[in-house]
């Protein structure tokens, strides 16, 4: 399995199933996702590894609620830069690699270069991150923020027939 715009006509049900099952319950085991797709162990492992290997599995996380270990404050900053050149983009992306605030960042077309998904104990600590070091950086020209009121969805796994 490769990755590119012909992977989707490369994998099969059972490789449709798998996917299905993994995204719901990442700390299935192998036996047990076996039987939910209808193959034996050993075929089973081979496609998974075989789906890692490809780049369509990614990695296994478990989902964690942040508000639950003090992180109240979900915010969202949309930044503009002075220069879209390479090497500004380059730079800027390392910075936001670096900042543990931000748990995603999104390059954008239209009036916004950046969006950033950020998480914080505080709204104080979300303001600091904001002034000290987002609009401290070189390349950043503009920021506008909001704060999450409330989250109404939240669906990490990726829609499969």
């Amino acid at each position: 399995m490769q990755r590119g715009r012909d992977v989707k006509a490369r994998l099969d049900a059972i490789d449709w199933k798998i996917l299905r099952e993994l995204q719901a319950d990442g700390r299935i085991t192998n036996v047990a996702l076996a039987g939910r797709v209808g193959i034996s162990a050993p075929p089973c492992l081979r496609r998974v590894r075989a789906l890692e290997e490809a780049g369509i599995i990614e990695g296994y996380r478990a989902m964690v609620d942040g508000r639950a270990l003090g992180l109240a404050v979900s915010a969202f900053a949309l930044v503009g830069l002075s220069s879209q050149s390479e090497a500004d983009l380059l730079t800027f992306e390392a910075r936001v690699r670096s900042w543990e605030i931000v748990r995603e960042c999104h390059m954008l077309s239209g009036d916004i270069d950046f969006i950033l998904k950020c998480i914080a104990p505080d709204l104080e600590t979300f303001q600091a991150f904001v002034i000290e070091e987002l609009t401290r950086a070189p390349q950043v020209e503009s920021v506008r923020t909001s704060l999450v009121i409330r989250r109404l969805k939240n669906e990490p796994a990726v829609p499969v027939p």
